[in-house]
């Protein structure tokens, strides 16, 4: 049975196509795999007799060191992001005021924000009772009574 010669250009054609899925797929994993590829491609090049038992190692090895960078580098520089509470839509509504919509009995009520009915814990109060919103667990927002 004929050895399979596992060229330099494969390693190059392999990151090629994991830069393809790192554009189909979010996050930065595979962009990584893609310059680990990259520079076992390069290696190979420079080091043809290589075997693939060791081509295979080096790759792993580069990938590896590249996430595990990425990943350390991303825990000491985080992104800042000019608006914090985008995809937390309940926590844009604390310190905000609100009527009641329906009154707060055995601690349980409900405000309408927009066009949304929310679930609010508290001190018991009447209907149209201004409330301020002071915090949030899951989907039921913590409220005191204004005033």
């Amino acid at each position: 049975m004929a050895q399979m010669e596992f060229v330099f250009w494969y390693w190059w054609v392999l990151a090629f196509l994991f830069l393809i899925l790192e554009m189909l797929t979010p996050g930065f994993f595979f962009m990584w795999l893609a310059v680990s590829g990259l520079i076992t491609g390069l290696i190979v090049w420079l080091f043809p007799a290589l075997s693939l038992n060791i081509q295979v190692f080096i790759f792993s090895v580069f990938s590896v060191l590249a996430v595990t960078a990425w990943r350390l580098y991303g825990k000491k520089y985080p992104v800042e992001s000019d608006q914090p509470l985008l995809n937390k839509r309940g926590a844009q509504y604390i310190g905000r005021v609100f009527s009641l919509y329906t009154p707060i009995e055995n601690g349980q009520g409900k405000i309408k924000v927009d066009d949304t009915l929310w679930k609010v814990h508290g001190e018991d109060c009447d209907i149209h009772t201004k409330v301020k919103v002071t915090g949030i667990r899951g989907t039921v927002f913590d409220v005191e009574k204004v005033g």
